[in-house]
């Protein structure tokens, strides 16, 4: 089983920029990829970015070319950024972690984001 524990989530400032972090532990060795997705207030959860384990990253439409996603391997930890620049009001959502593996998925519990003017 593997579980995520995100980090960083907060109140910015229009133009501002975030770094969100989520952590990987119990089975990591199993993740085949991890990413990022978000729920804005009133929609549906939308896929930001994700990164797999060799490395290959791919994001969404909606904030391509703001955002990039990292990811630092330890021993049983994997570490995963989401760096967001140039943010905007319609980025204000909660963002969840994921980790998939050949057989399940996992979720964290969710960070918010709360983007001001």
């Amino acid at each position: 089983q593997v579980q995520l524990g995100e980090a960083g989530g907060g109140l910015v400032q229009a133009g501002g920029t975030l770094r969100l972090t989520c952590a990987a532990s119990g089975r990591s060795g199993s993740i085949t990829a991890m990413g990022w997705l978000r729920q804005a207030p009133g929609k549906e959860r939308e896929w930001v970015a994700s990164i797999t384990r060799d490395g290959n990253t791919h994001s969404g439409v909606s904030l391509k070319g703001r955002v990039t996603i990292s990811r630092d391997n330890a021993a049983n930890t994997i570490t995963v950024y989401l760096q967001m620049n140039s943010l905007t009001l319609e980025d204000t959502a909660v963002y969840y972690c994921n980790a998939a593996s050949s057989l399940s998925a996992s979720w964290g519990q969710g960070t918010p984001v709360t983007v001001s003017s």
